[in-house]
């Protein structure tokens, strides 16, 4: 019994680590049982749809699988001709022949050095494009998502999505699999070897395997909760960075410096925590491989150096110096693998958890897409009909109420009314930015749904109280689409809506750099290039939704000639809260909690004394005031 007493020490270690870390997993399990937390995929969902991503190159995947057969083989070889080389030396010594089994060990080694060469270059070249594919699937499709699901997704976390989950995903083809693949190669093929050289010595290895599988089993559960906590903390902290870099100007005029980075510690602290966590669960796994591996070493040693030393047989197996050194040797590789694997399982659960956010987005199905039978406009008229149009934005919350109107090609109409009461709802719902959930609106006669969207909204064109421009230069803001168009037609398109008069003051005209979103241009400036922007693609319809209210009266000045030639360009919907910018409308309609209460022209208007002439009497007054007031 005593000379068995250094092994069932070990086993008595062993066995205590495995009952710490069995509570350890029940209890995690419990308490993950009594919380709510979000669906998440199975391994087995997301690892079916990402190679999916790598189908296109299985021949790349094949090759690098025949490289690895070949490096594989070093793996093997090499504990056997060092176990040889060993019994050579031991025995009747010669130099040539120890030359030349040196020489085959050289030989093997350089082969498997090209190999693992070859192999990095296919598997990095493959994995960026499997990475490009997929940041461009991710793009695509946030673009297909509709407005109001992309009011409900914070801007910092559409990018964490696109740009830093890619690449936890990359890594997993480029090292994870093969590596994972390769592993288990060399694993089933050294236990082989072990078996045809030693029986006995290969089980009592095998007797570390379940202690191995079952540590891996509970790390798996520990590790892709951290990973998800470190992807929420990332997003977190990226989409409070995006919001408050945006914000900055409000944040230093209110003098709330100290309170954002308050805040911005937290959350900093939060994302530290969080990879905290993960290192010190990665930090527990891969020491008790290695302990096992020192264990089962410790073994070898103590069992085949007493049964070499007595000269004894154990289980029918006799023990020599170089099975002992190829089995030293082997343990090594069968337990090498295996320590990578914590690495290698860490890396993998990072890109799982990065994989199930990047297709939580991706899974979000478009709730306005095309129907089946949509068709291509290749000309619109410009004549638009409401007809009994109701619409929310949340279930029964009705923003329009059984809206009608018709509006005649090449009409302009102007909507009218207080906050609230859905003018720019009604906008939205021409160009399908949402579907309404009651009534029909129609374009030439022809359901808007009938139309593809893309069709329907290249014959609009929208100028918004806010002007988005893109970094860049004035020339790319203008033509955004990618068309021919030259600079002759760019700068036509600029006089007839008056931006030639600060452009031509420009050092680098069309050249002129453009910062992020326009902030070295004013307000009325940004205006007119939008207006340009919009005349070039020469639009059927043309939507103006409060396109004059932030800007100044010399800028309104020519903003109002060019309302006036773009007039003649096609059908022209307005919202404005400026009335004496719709006094030229075909017709005007009133609106009042999502209600039409009175429409017609300008005169017809204030001859009702109704809530137009409220209205207009109130703006009238206030002018009147101000201007005495300027007296």
């Amino acid at each position: 019994m005593a000379e068995f007493l250094p092994i069932i020490i070990v086993g008595a270690i062993i066995g205590t680590f495995t009952v710490i870390f069995l509570a350890a997993y029940v209890l995690e399990k419990k308490s993950k049982e009594t919380k709510e937390f979000e669906r998440h995929m199975s391994d087995k969902e997301i690892t079916g749809r990402l190679l999916q991503y790598a189908k296109p190159y299985w021949k790349q995947f094949a090759a690098v699988l025949v490289i690895m057969l070949i490096s594989t083989v070093y793996d093997l070889v090499s504990p056997l001709l060092i176990g040889h080389i060993e019994e050579t030396v031991k025995g009747k010594f010669e130099l040539s022949y120890l030359f030349s089994v040196v020489a085959v060990y050289a030989g093997i080694l350089i082969v498997s050095l090209i190999c693992t060469y070859l192999q990095a270059m296919i598997l990095q070249t493959t994995g960026q494009k499997i990475l490009s594919a997929l940041r461009q699937d991710m793009f695509t499709h946030i673009e297909n998502l509709s407005h109001e699901q992309l009011n409900n997704i914070p801007v910092g976390k559409l990018v964490t999505r696109v740009s830093n989950d890619p690449n936890a995903i990359s890594y997993m083809f480029t090292n994870i699999l093969v590596t994972l693949v390769k592993n288990v190669m060399v694993i089933f093929g050294v236990l082989g070897a072990m078996l045809m050289l030693n029986y006995a010595l290969t089980l009592m290895v095998l007797c570390f395997v379940p202690f191995v599988v079952l540590f891996t089993v509970i790390f798996r559960k520990f590790s892709r909760k951290v990973h998800r906590g470190v992807n929420d903390a990332t997003t977190d902290i990226n989409t409070y960075l995006s919001e408050n870099l945006s914000g900055m100007k409000i944040t230093q005029i209110f003098n709330q410096e100290d309170r954002k980075m308050e805040a911005f510690l937290e959350k900093s602290n939060n994302l530290k925590k969080a990879k905290r966590n993960r290192m010190i669960v990665f930090g527990i796994f891969r020491p008790l491989v290695y302990m096992l591996y020192i264990s089962s070493v410790m073994c070898l040693l103590y069992m085949g150096g007493k049964g070499y030393i007595a000269d004894q047989v154990i289980f029918g197996q006799a023990m020599t110096s170089g099975v002992i050194v190829t089995f030293y040797m082997y343990i090594s590789k069968f337990f090498n693998p295996i320590q990578t694997l914590a690495e290698q399982f860490d890396m993998l659960q990072r890109s799982f958890a990065s994989a199930e956010k990047m297709f939580t987005i991706m899974d979000m199905v478009p709730e306005v897409v095309d129907e089946e039978d949509a068709i291509e406009l290749d000309e619109i008229k410009g004549e638009i009909e409401f007809k009994d149009v109701w619409f929310a934005y949340k279930p029964d919350e009705w923003v329009l109420k059984g809206v009608s109107f018709h509006v005649q090609p090449r009409q302009t109409v102007a909507f009218v009314g207080s906050t609230g009461s859905g003018k720019t709802t009604i906008l939205s719902l021409i160009c399908r930015n949402y579907d309404i959930q009651k009534g029909q609106i129609l374009i030439d006669g022809i359901d808007i749904r009938k139309i593809k969207i893309s069709s329907l909204r290249r014959h609009f064109g929208q100028m918004l109280q806010d002007v988005f421009l893109f970094s860049g230069d004035i020339r790319s803001n203008i033509i955004l689409r990618e068309e021919n168009i030259t600079d002759e037609e760019v700068m036509e398109a600029c006089r007839y809506v008056n931006a030639d008069s600060f452009i031509n003051k420009l050092e680098n005209g069309l050249d002129e750099v453009v910062r992020e979103r326009g902030n070295n241009f004013s307000a009325g400036q940004r205006q007119l290039l939008s207006f340009a922007r919009t005349i070039i693609h020469k639009p059927s319809v043309i939507i103006l939704d409060e396109a004059t209210a932030n800007i100044d009266t010399e800028t309104e000045i020519l903003i109002q000639d060019s309302l006036e030639k773009i007039k003649d360009i096609g059908t022209m919907l307005i919202v404005a809260h400026r009335l004496s910018t719709i006094q030229h409308s075909d017709n005007i309609i009133v609106l009042s909690h999502g209600v039409i209460v009175e429409q017609g022209n300008h005169q017809e208007l204030l001859k009702q004394k109704g809530r137009y002439y409220q209205l207009y009497t109130l703006q009238f007054n206030k002018q009147q005031l101000l201007g005495s007031g300027n007296e």
